[in-house]
């Protein structure tokens, strides 16, 4: 794998283009916020890249884009128009997006803003409403504390899901609250471990530190700024788009809540379960998630 560094509205993004260029357009839009496109591209790119023009992206002021410097403006619109503004350097006119996570939320975003660039949206494991996502994650992460023998953090986090704290202090209290779970934490996103993304032949831990630094700037602006605490469910029933809801079976970042909106609003819209994933179907089960995006992004 390896990408450019592309000026988008004044600012270096880190890109990678997979595919020949007469093959359909894909924009990857990645979590976090903050996490870097690296994992999917490892697990993906040669998968949907036989089908696809894939464009990966490192988003503004995270891991290989440039940083984002103190006392530089920047907020959630800014990922919405560098998408848009990417678009057109590569002149494309239309492109599909696959959002995963955070992903999902900006991907919502995104085609909500600008459909005419969108031809269909896929949302993996996505979170439209940071509340509800920080809610039922605060509650696995519960089970999963009192299965590791602390059942005293267990009701801790049980009356932390029911609290009446502010969106902010919710997820924050919850990054406090899976910390307690140590090595045992991606048990919280992870249910299938049997596929791992490899990281360090491509770059050293001391870099992978370096562009961590850069993504917790880009997050805490974004948590600064508010916006990402907005929730974006009303929105789905304004899209036309097609879309697609892909979800592990044992994913808590896309809560029940989220599903029911989605099969009741959205207009154009389908779920499927990878019933073997927790939160990344794309490595969980990356030949079926292949084969289920192609199919999705590949019909008339």
């Amino acid at each position: 794998m390896s990408g450019e560094l592309i000026e988008i509205r004044g600012k270096k993004l880190y890109v990678e283009c997979i595919g020949s260029l007469d093959k359909p357009p894909v924009l990857y839009l990645h979590g976090g916020p903050g996490e870097s496109c690296h994992d999917f591209s490892y697990h993906q790119s040669k998968r949907l890249g036989e089908h696809f023009r894939l464009i990966a992206i490192d988003q503004r002021g995270v891991c290989r884009s440039e940083i984002i410097h103190e006392n530089e403006e920047f907020g959630l619109n800014d990922l919405v128009e560098d998408c848009e503004a990417l678009r057109e350097h590569l002149n494309i006119e239309k492109w599909s997006v696959i959002g995963h996570s955070f992903g999902g939320f900006l991907s919502l975003l995104y085609v909500s803003k600008y459909p005419e660039s969108i031809d269909k949206v896929i949302f993996e494991g996505p979170t439209f409403d940071f509340e509800l996502t920080s809610r039922s994650l605060i509650r696995k992460t519960a089970r999963l504390l009192k299965e590791h023998g602390k059942p005293e953090l267990h009701d801790k986090g049980l009356i932390l899901a029911e609290s009446d704290l502010s969106i902010r202090e919710l997820t924050e209290k919850y990054m406090e609250l899976s910390d307690e779970l140590g090595e045992n934490r991606m048990e919280i996103y992870r249910h299938n471990h049997n596929n791992p993304t490899d990281y360090y032949s491509f770059y050293s831990e001391k870099e992978w530190d370096e562009f961590y630094d850069r993504s917790e700037i880009h997050y805490n602006l974004l948590r600064e700024e508010g916006e990402i605490f907005k929730s974006l469910l009303p929105k789905i029933k304004e899209i036309t788009n097609p879309m697609l809801l892909a979800v592990g079976k044992y994913d808590a970042a896309t809560c029940e809540k989220h599903f029911e909106i989605f099969r009741k609003d959205a207009i154009d819209g389908e779920v499927y379960i990878f019933e073997n994933s927790g939160h990344t179907p794309h490595y969980e089960e990356a030949d079926l998630f292949k084969d289920i995006a192609v199919g999705f992004l590949s019909r008339n």
